[in-house]
């Protein structure tokens, strides 16, 4: 038994010194991946979709508050990419950090399952998760460029909102997908194949139409969606979600589409506004279907159980009539 003890403490360090940079690849990844596509607010840069923020809250989630540092890690890579280390970078690095930090504590104080197989879990994700911790990041985020000058006071609203939305859709399209593919096991039937074939198909050619004719078809995604979370619950609506948005914020920052010729600040509104009651939809919907299935597979268990008692009482029973007793046949 000391034996097994010493080993589990010898791999702590070795897992912890793997999964550091691990983590702060994947963080590095998501964030140059959220930097290809850009809105120019108030003269500050933010990005619609911050990826690194669902990443950090999946890892969080997945393998426990020891991933914090390669979160930071992961931040202060991402930073340095695009500036210079100054004091005030710190702050925004304290604040990429302990936003994430907050939603996992929020969600392990509610009980959240990283399944998302009960709705609570979903409005606990989107309110806890996205709308909540992620006021840290914006605060800390507009706040630092306003002390140092590099924003006008009365712009920090409008940066600051656009900062938590960017934070906010991060957690609400890349965390449910990154959970999903975490949990995913076995494979699916033939025909279940063919019929994801054909919502990929249909998707592949819907969405980006929509997202790029001058006719604003955006809702022409809603019953992918709900076709999606249908039959594939969260896998299939996420990952239809995730794609939809990442056209939708193409499109936005090329102003094309459903974007063209709106100002800068009404093409963040509406591609937010958009994303937003997107991922919703996606999320909990999804999770409204996969609990409704869940209570109907135990019911159907439960019943079965019931049959299988049932029929185990009655084999312990003689078929054939009993004779009548003396006192009855004098009756």
């Amino acid at each position: 038994m000391a034996a097994v003890v010493a080993l589990q403490d010898l791999r702590r360090p070795a897992v912890f010194a793997l999964q550091t940079p691990a983590v702060a690849a994947c963080y590095y990844a998501a964030g140059r991946l959220g930097l290809l596509r850009q809105l120019v607010v108030e003269h500050a840069v933010v990005t619609p979709i911050w990826p690194p923020t669902g990443v950090a809250v999946a890892c969080l989630l997945l393998f426990g508050l020891r991933t914090w540092p390669g979160i930071a890690l992961g931040a202060l890579l991402v930073v340095m990419s695009i500036s210079s280390l100054q004091p005030a970078v710190i702050g925004t690095l304290v604040g990429n950090t302990a936003a994430p930090v907050c939603a996992y504590h929020l969600l392990r104080r509610v009980g959240f399952r990283t399944d998302l197989a009960r709705l609570r879990d979903g409005f606990a994700l989107v309110f806890l998760g996205a709308f909540t911790a992620t006021l840290i990041s914006a605060t800390a985020g507009a706040g630092l460029l306003v002390l140092t000058g590099k924003l006008a006071a009365d712009g920090f609203w409008v940066v600051w909102s656009a900062w938590w939305a960017g934070d906010a859709m991060g957690v609400l399209i890349v965390t449910p997908v990154l959970l999903v593919l975490h949990g995913a096991r076995g494979r699916p039937p033939a025909l279940r194949w063919k019929e994801a074939a054909a919502l990929a198909a249909v998707t592949l050619a819907v969405v980006p139409f929509a997202s790029r004719t001058g006719v604003s078809m955006l809702f022409l995604v809603y019953p992918l969606l709900i076709w999606a979370a249908l039959r594939f619950q969260l896998a299939g609506s996420m990952l239809c979600a995730l794609f939809a948005s990442v056209m939708a914020t193409v499109a936005a920052t090329d102003q094309v589409g459903p974007f063209a010729r709106l100002t800068r600040i009404e093409v963040m509104i509406k591609l937010q506004a958009f994303n937003g009651a997107m991922a919703l939809t996606a999320l909990l919907l999804s999770a409204v279907i996969t609990e409704q299935l869940n209570t109907r597979r135990s019911v159907e268990q439960a019943c079965q159980e019931l049959v299988e008692v049932l029929e185990h009482l009655t084999a312990g029973e003689d078929p054939r009539p009993r004779p009548p007793s003396k006192a009855e046949g004098r009756r």
